[in-house]
């Protein structure tokens, strides 16, 4: 449970855990509704948030994208250097290279 969200109302105080900040956003606004005191917030990374910094907890719509349709910091890459395709079954196509003849080997 990453995020804590904790209130005081006239019968004690509360504090609950929740997985997300959207769910802890929710749940805090809940409270304030109900009319509990002192709401706040305690993010994974220890800051605490009063009600008036609820908004920061709100996703931003970049971060609604599936990780595969994100962008990465390059914008644009350098295409790749296009190969020929080589079968490794097909003959050479290279014409011989000429080799000179040095006539019959000595036999010793």
């Amino acid at each position: 449970m990453p995020y804590l969200v904790s209130g005081t109302n006239e019968y004690g105080s509360s504090n609950l855990g929740r997985g997300t900040a959207k769910v802890a956003l929710r749940l805090a606004r809940k409270l304030l509704r109900e009319g509990y005191m002192d709401v706040r917030v305690c993010t994974p990374r220890g800051r605490v948030l009063q009600p008036n910094e609820l908004d920061e907890l709100e996703p931003s719509q970049e971060s609604d994208m599936a990780k595969g349709q994100q962008r990465g910091n390059r914008e644009a890459k350098k295409p790749k250097k296009e190969k020929a395709k080589v079968i490794a079954a097909a003959p050479s196509r290279k014409d011989a290279a000429w080799q000179p003849d040095l006539g019959p080997a000595k036999k010793r």
